[in-house]
């Protein structure tokens, strides 16, 4: 009897071994395909665009440059005081900021 479950016992360790084995070349693979991959493939670039207003498409500046540039002239051309034309301009220019950031805002 213990014979027998001696070669039970070197059977089961046999095939044990192979199936680690068999195990251990299908991880080697992929990890070598994955390396592979990761070679091939392109990186994401870095976030870093080197531009100013990196928030903001080009279309979306424009845009804001546009409109501000039209109030201006809306402003020189329907106020007669200047005081008040320089004043309402310095005005626009310190709420455009917050405007743009309300109408243009990215967070959902």
């Amino acid at each position: 009897m213990s014979k027998e479950r001696a070669r039970r016992r070197a059977v089961r360790l046999a095939e044990a071994e192979r199936e680690r084995a068999a195990r251990a070349r299908k991880v080697a693979r992929r990890q070598r395909r994955r390396t592979l991959l990761r070679r091939v493939t392109p990186r994401l670039p870095v976030r870093r665009t080197g531009r100013l207003f990196a928030r903001r498409s080009r279309g979306e500046r424009a845009g804001v440059v546009a409109l501000s540039g039209a109030a201006m002239i809306v402003i020189w051309l329907l106020v007669d005081d200047l005081a008040l034309r320089l004043g309402l301009i310095a005005l626009l220019l310190l709420v455009l900021p917050a405007v743009v950031v309300i109408a243009l805002g990215r967070r959902t």
